[in-house]
């Protein structure tokens, strides 16, 4: 499974969160699109519709298990998606902001 590191994220890079709702109402990446693991092949049209076409999908979720289950998925469907490693965890602990859908300061479960 392909994996990137937090810190090898841009700004703008495209990132699914797969996190359950409860935790990502305590905090998220800016800008990242929301679909629950629980929910996801039900809500795929949503990311087929949001993500760059010819872009790549940097999947996150609080440790980097259930987001490289989704990646592998991705993978499989022909879509250019990584494991982000590490995920929320390492991404709230490299500096990387986490809020909430309010915008306020927010973090991780």
């Amino acid at each position: 499974m392909p994996t990137v590191q937090v810190t090898d994220l841009k700004n703008g890079d495209f990132l699914l969160d797969v996190r359950e709702d409860d935790e990502w109402q305590a905090g998220h990446a800016e800008g990242a699109l929301h679909i629950p693991i629980s929910e996801f092949v039900a809500r795929y049209g949503e990311l087929t519709e949001a993500a760059p076409q010819d872009g790549r999908v940097h999947v996150i979720c609080r440790s980097g298990g259930r987001s490289a289950q989704v990646a592998m998925y991705l993978a499989q469907q022909g879509v250019d998606a990584v494991n982000v490693d590490g995920g929320m965890q390492v991404w709230a602990a490299s500096g990387r902001p986490v809020v909430t859908d309010e915008g306020k300061s927010g973090h991780v479960l």
